[in-house]
């Protein structure tokens, strides 16, 4: 009897065996239904054997191969083995949440093959009234033909919408079909400065095979227009290109970019605000071949890629590429694994590396390629200056020397960003009388008080509250905001220059409107103020904007976390980028309490190597990574007392070798989250080998250990952590 070894989604570290029917074609990559207790699941056969430990009494058949779909590669289940074992999860719940929903539902997948729309001769988007269908002939006309993928938005109710504005489009006869085509061709969008050209020869030269290669090129030196000229040797020479960005506001506007330098190419989109049948479609494109790039958020680093021959990850420091729950994978990290099984080169780009990639160049584990100047003609650096607060107070939460310089760009025609990394009007609501501040009844934070729709958020679990009309602890009605948001700046800033145009970005903001659209808008000189959190900080492009602010830096200088001094000039760094990116120079100006602090010492200089090599020093003296190697047991629980008691109890249940070091469990930063209470315990080691080897065994021992002794907590292990509130 022959016997398949599947992975399914349930949280137990094992596989299952089922019998394989003789009718049945089983081969190991299927994906197949199998019965599971009362359930029927989707699972995929990891391994075939003549045997099994299981009675044969008990083994139930196969019911089914799903042959809709290519069986995954062997490749692909030697990564999913890679990372279930390196960040502890069983393997059936890696493999499965690896799928698109689609691809591990029930549910039949779409039709393969791919309708293009391209706008027929002469058809005239002016005689149409501005919409729907006036915007998608725009589209066909400037980039088509394309796909529906590529056309329609991502969101399922606007696309549906946008479905019928093709149907009357085609009916009209402004749009018909044609048939896909797949070829290499390349249209640069610029020549290479001398710079990027030597850039670009040394990666060429030695990324013959696999080589992780650091690119780190200042703001605006042109890291992409080199990404492109990579890919167009990775497809000149038949293989794929896959490019991670850590964000899905930033795939659109390198979507267009791509599209436009790759015409012919097919290219595969894939982050989870796709709508489900377009990323289930470009997820079986990149999984046959066909798409030539694969481009999306670290969820594409798990896609299946035959002919992968390059990979890049764009703004590699990112927090955003490390997933925060199930599989806590690093995509950076799962991108270089990638590489190497592919033997091809691994591009890592940033204006400012994490300090672990940047360890690792000055090691010699990766090679340093460096960007060290701007690539539009002209376009230099901008002056950085801090603005001293204790000397210079700010009214409305606006020193007086931004405020004129904000005027002065108005006069200009010139555009301004204010940068403030805090959404809502202000962080806390407050009654002056008695004290009392308004807090999540959930979690053990304040609710921000939001004045678009006069509501109280918590921006860590979503609860939401009507704005009370006076002090719940004293009845005073004189309730006050305290601290400031994005509205509320948005706010001062309409009132100081109320002909300016002003425009918000902020997550609230992008549930309202298409961010593409806005920053669109922005682009083309709609707006004169911008006021952004750091959905704005990085990868954008505004020829007019020579003027930055920054507000409320400070709160990252006096942090707990280690690692707060390296995100805060990440992001520093990242939205001064944004000021001047052509002829005329930009300004930044930091609004400080401290404004000698080396940080911002070092900002001005525009020296991430001397802030990054203090930054080193400080953590090898220090003892923390990138010179050891942290996991985290955490547990939460509805009693913070049950959650630190299987904490202490699971320290004992594997005795730590020499060398690894299991601290005391501690309550989280912020201890309750969505009406739970959390802890956590730390566990470190100068090696990875022996960390790893304890995290093994103490894995194991966890499972059969929880579900005897800890049922009302829930708990995982989170291998390289870098959140911890």
């Amino acid at each position: 009897m022959k016997i398949a070894r599947i992975a399914l989604d349930v949280p137990l570290p094992r596989l299952f065996d089922y019998a394989c029917p003789p009718e049945l074609d089983v081969a190991t990559g299927s994906r197949v239904i199998v019965p599971f207790g009362k359930r029927r699941l989707v699972g995929v056969v990891v391994e075939m054997s003549d045997q099994s430990e299981v009675d044969a009494g008990r083994i139930k058949p196969v019911e089914c191969v799903l042959a809709d779909a290519p069986p995954l590669p062997p490749d692909w289940l030697d990564l999913m083995r890679f990372l279930s074992g390196y960040y502890q999860r069983p393997l059936g719940e890696t493999v499965i949440a690896a799928l698109p929903p689609r691809i591990r539902s029930l549910k039949p997948l779409p039709r393969a093959d791919r309708t293009l729309w391209r706008a027929t001769p002469g058809a005239d988007p002016l005689k149409l009234r501005a919409g729907r269908r006036r915007r998608l002939l725009e589209t066909l006309i400037a980039r088509g033909p394309l796909d529906e993928d590529a056309l329609l938005d991502a969101d399922a109710a606007a696309r549906s919408a946008e479905r019928t504005a093709l149907r009357a489009l085609a009916a009209a006869g402004a749009i018909e079909t044609t048939q896909a085509v797949s070829g290499t061709g390349f249209e640069p969008g610029h020549a290479l400065t001398e710079t990027q050209g030597v850039a670009l020869a040394r990666i060429l030269r030695d990324g013959t095979g696999f080589g992780t290669f650091l690119l780190h090129g200042v703001t605006g030196s042109g890291k992409t227009e080199i990404y492109f000229h990579l890919v167009a040797d990775a497809l000149a020479r038949g293989r794929q290109a896959l490019v991670l960005v850590p964000e899905i506001g930033l795939t659109p506007q390198l979507e267009a970019r791509f599209r436009g330098a790759f015409p012919d190419t097919v290219v595969s989109v894939l982050h989870s605000g796709l709508e489900e049948t377009a990323r289930t479609s470009g997820w079986l494109r990149a999984a046959s071949g066909e798409a030539g790039l694969v481009l999306g958020t670290r969820l594409a680093v798990l896609a299946p890629l035959p002919r992968l021959g390059l990979v890049i990850v764009d703004e590699e420091h990112d927090s955003s590429f490390k997933q925060q729950e199930g599989l806590r994978y690093s995509g950076r990290d799962a991108a270089v694994f990638r590489a190497r099984q592919a033997d091809a080169p691994v591009v890592l780009g940033t204006a400012t590396p994490s300090l672990e990639s940047y360890a690792n160049a000055l090691a010699g584990r990766y090679a340093l390629v460096e960007l060290p100047e701007r690539a539009s003609p002209g376009a230099q650096l901008p002056v950085v200056r801090a603005l001293d607060l204790r000397n210079e107070p700010a009214e409305h939460g606006l020193a007086a020397t931004l405020v004129n310089a904000i005027e002065a760009r108005l006069a200009r025609g010139e555009q301004s960003l204010v940068f403030i990394n805090r959404r809502g009007y202000a962080p806390v609501l407050a009654c002056g009388a008695c004290g009392w501040t308004a807090g999540c009844t959930r979690c053990s934070a304040r609710l921000v008080f939001h004045a678009t729709d006069r509501r109280l958020r918590c921006h860590h679990c979503g609860l939401e509250a009507p704005l009370p009309r006076a002090c719940p602890s004293c009845g005073n009605v004189d309730l006050s905001p305290m601290g400031r948001g994005t509205q509320r700046v948005e706010e001062a800033l309409a009132g100081r220059f109320p002909a300016a145009r002003l425009v918000r970005i902020d997550r609230d903001t992008a549930r309202r409107k298409s961010l593409s659209d806005t920053l669109e808008e922005i682009r083309s000189g709609g707006a004169d103020i911008l006021v952004g959190t750091q959905l704005i900080a990085k990868g954008h492009d505004f020829p007019k904007l020579t003027l930055v602010g920054v507000l409320n830096a400070d709160s990252a200088l006096v942090s707990t976390d280690y690692r707060a001094g390296e995100r805060l000039f990440a992001t520093l760094m990242q939205v001064a980028g944004r000021a001047g990116r052509r002829e005329t120079r930009g300004e930044v100006l930091i609004q400080t309490r401290y404004p000698g602090h080396p940080l911002y010492a070092a900002l001005a200089r525009h020296d991430y190597a001397g802030f990054a090599k203090t930054q080193l020093a400080e953590r090898e003296a220090a003892g923390f990574p990138p010179f050891l190697f942290e996991a985290a047991l955490r547990a939460e629980s509805r009693e913070l007392a049950e959650a630190m008691a299987f904490l202490r109890a699971a320290a004992q249940l594997v005795e730590a070798p020499d060398g690894v070091r299991v601290y005391d469990p501690v309550p989280h930063v912020i201890v309750r989250r969505a009406n739970m209470e959390r802890a956590q315990l730390l566990v470190q080691s100068a090696a990875r080998p022996p960390l790893q080897g304890f995290l093994r065994a103490w894995s194991e021992a966890l499972f059969e250990y929880a579900p005897l002794h800890a049922r009302n907590v829930r708990w995982h292990l989170d291998v390289d952590p870098i959140e911890f509130d």
